[in-house]
């Protein structure tokens, strides 16, 4: 294979523990649609239970299935003023509460020093909220104008696991998948990333410690090559994807 020689991160809970606050924010807004829509729920959404069903998917991607799911449909104004709300939410909790996900800074930092790796940002949620994420932790130095959005980037809005982001993230960057590996925590990031022919990296640190190994099944049965438990591990990740082993 090439050289690696770009890495694409995902953004929530792969660099800031955020996708906790995230739905949080937005389990009372989809209550609210679900009312207004006289959608029969059994019982309210919460942020785990929205976390636990979507994880990897933006708020547009949520709606899209939950109006699959339950037979109604939004408008696109409609949509579009729910995103716009939920984005509003959201990062307003990230700006308050949001940090990073442990030991990945120190990781970040090792990287930019070392010269050799070109450094992406390419996430499902919305580019206000990655900027937003990114900067609360003091990450954003590292990735410059190179933050990608599933949501905000392409000319039409999608989610991850659609590969579009990807694609587009390299077709900006000037990069083939062989030249880069992507860093992601879900099964919907995974299974985007292998999509777009990029090699991926899985991390399960962000998920409670009795849902790790589970996660870590998910994630490689998604296309992961390899999978991190800590942010300690990526160097012999990385580094077994640059020999070939895997």
């Amino acid at each position: 294979m090439g050289k690696i020689n770009t890495i694409l991160f995902d953004c929530d809970n792969t660099l800031v523990l955020s996708e906790e606050l995230a739905f949080e924010g937005c389990a009372d807004l989809i209550n609210e649609i679900s009312a207004a829509k006289g959608v029969p729920l059994e019982q309210p959404f919460t942020g785990e239970t929205l976390l636990t069903e979507f994880v990897g998917q933006n708020f547009r991607g949520m709606m899209k299935s939950l109006q699959e799911r339950y037979q109604f449909s939004l408008s696109a104004d409609e949509l579009d003023g729910y995103v716009r709300r939920e984005e509003d939410v959201v990062i307003g909790k990230i700006k308050a509460k949001g940090r990073a996900c442990e030991g990945v800074d120190a990781e970040l930092a090792k990287l930019a020093a070392s010269g050799k790796y070109h450094m992406a940002v390419v996430s499902s949620s919305a580019l206000r909220r990655v900027q937003a994420s990114i900067d609360r932790v003091g990450q954003a130095k590292y990735f410059g104008a190179d933050v990608f959005s599933a949501a905000s980037s392409l000319p039409t809005p999608t989610s991850k696991p659609d590969p579009a982001i990807y694609l587009h993230a390299m077709k900006t960057l000037g990069k083939q998948p062989a030249e880069c590996i992507a860093v992601e925590d879900s099964k919907s990031g995974t299974l985007s990333g292998t999509r777009a022919g990029i090699k991926v990296i899985g991390y399960v640190g962000p998920y409670k410690a009795d849902e790790q190994d589970e996660m870590v099944k998910v994630l490689t049965e998604a296309g992961a090559v390899v999978v991190m438990r800590h942010w300690s591990e990526f160097d012999s990740c990385l580094a077994k994807i640059e020999s070939g082993s895997v």
